[in-house]
């Protein structure tokens, strides 16, 4: 079966992040590696985001609508049409039932990416949760049709992280070298906040790095912040992330995509939910043994952060745990298992003949 064109519709900005768009990316590389095309429609970007996504050979265009709204339904519907697209992928919290009705009314194949059952009612071929929360409960008010892809064996990782799939982890007596990863925008500008607490730390060993994207509006903020602050710390922007990580020895990391990423490269991890959706993925990640869950944004403290970045810093023994934990839950080839079920999924509705709403199996997927 040829792929044809999959639209992608995600958002980025300074003030939600980047990390809807940089997930989707993982998918689009999957498809384009098959042999399809990707077009990626944004209501909100920014200039790195689109520079990447032309740098990765995708298209992309612009959604003059609010996101989330029947307009923008209608034109990203009318947009996948006019690329001969089968399949859109939506993922955001915006792109509730009322949208999703508006694409498969469209007579489109729809994949929603979902991270907590935001949307309440579910009407899109298939639902993915990638989170070691997801549950079928959340998605109980769905339609027949509708197919759940849950759990971390469907985490979207880049391809720039295949070739760490096999790498194995050291760990020392102390960690020295720590990452700061609050996401591409840092919208609460959470690495300020984590700069002070290492300031406050009294240790010549210790070496810090701090990874942002060019969607960051305080880009030369940090770079000062960098230079002047006592230490070796580091400013990498739009860097070579499974690098960065296999550099580090300890994280401090916003609760998004970017904790699947450091699950592959075994880091241990503090934790911060950046936004009132991450903290079930941080409370489950910690009651994993995978990462410490520091709480939310609003509450963290400098002082808090330099705390228990010296608890997990002396305790190799922890450190070990949580590497061990972390590794067992990503192993990088979630992209090519959830194509596998886009293609799975098409071929059963072309084989009945039929692809309006309530004529298709509902399930949950496990993978294979």
């Amino acid at each position: 079966m040829a792929l044809g064109t999959l639209l992608i519709r995600a958002d980025a900005s300074a003030e939600i992040g980047t990390g809807h768009v940089m997930r989707c990316v993982a998918l689009a590389q999957a498809w384009q590696h098959a042999g399809g095309r990707v077009v990626f429609a944004l209501a909100e970007s920014t200039p790195s985001i689109l520079e990447r996504l032309r740098s990765e050979g995708f298209a992309s265009e612009s959604i003059a609508a609010l996101a989330g709204s029947q307009r923008d339904a209608r034109r990203t519907a009318a947009l996948a049409l006019a690329n001969a697209v089968r399949w859109v992928v939506a993922d955001g919290y915006r792109f509730g039932h009322n949208y999703q009705h508006a694409i498969i009314d469209s007579g489109l194949h729809l994949l929603c990416i979902d991270d907590n059952g935001e949307a309440g009612e579910y009407c899109a071929d298939l639902v993915l949760n990638q989170n070691l929360h997801a549950r079928e409960p959340l998605y109980s008010n769905r339609d027949a049709r509708t197919r759940l892809l849950l759990g971390p064996a469907f985490i979207l990782l880049r391809r720039e992280f295949e070739a760490w799939r096999q790498w194995e982890r050291e760990i020392g007596f102390a960690a020295n070298r720590i990452l700061i990863a609050m996401g591409g925008s840092d919208p609460r500008n959470l690495n300020s906040v984590v700069l002070r607490a290492l300031q406050s730390i009294p240790d010549n060993e210790l070496q810090v790095r701090i990874a942002t994207g060019g969607s960051n509006p305080r880009v030369d903020q940090l770079r000062r912040a960098a230079e002047t602050c006592r230490g070796k710390i580091q400013l990498d922007v739009d860097a070579n992330m499974p690098e960065l990580m296999a550099w580090a020895d300890l994280a401090i990391a916003g609760a998004g995509a970017t904790c699947w990423e450091m699950c592959l490269l075994s880091l241990p991890a503090l934790l911060i939910d950046v936004a009132g959706n991450q903290a079930e993925i941080a409370a489950s990640l910690e009651k994993a043994s995978v990462a410490v869950h520091l709480g939310n944004w609003r509450e963290v403290t400098a002082e808090i952060i330099a705390a228990e970045i010296e608890k997990l810093r002396r305790s190799r023994e922890r450190r070990q745990l949580m590497s061990q934990s972390a590794r067992s839950l990503a192993d990088g080839c979630g992209a090519q298992r959830v194509l596998r079920e886009i293609l799975r999924h098409e071929a059963h509705a072309a084989r009945i003949g039929d692809f309006s709403p309530g004529k298709h199996t509902c399930g949950l997927v496990r993978a294979q």
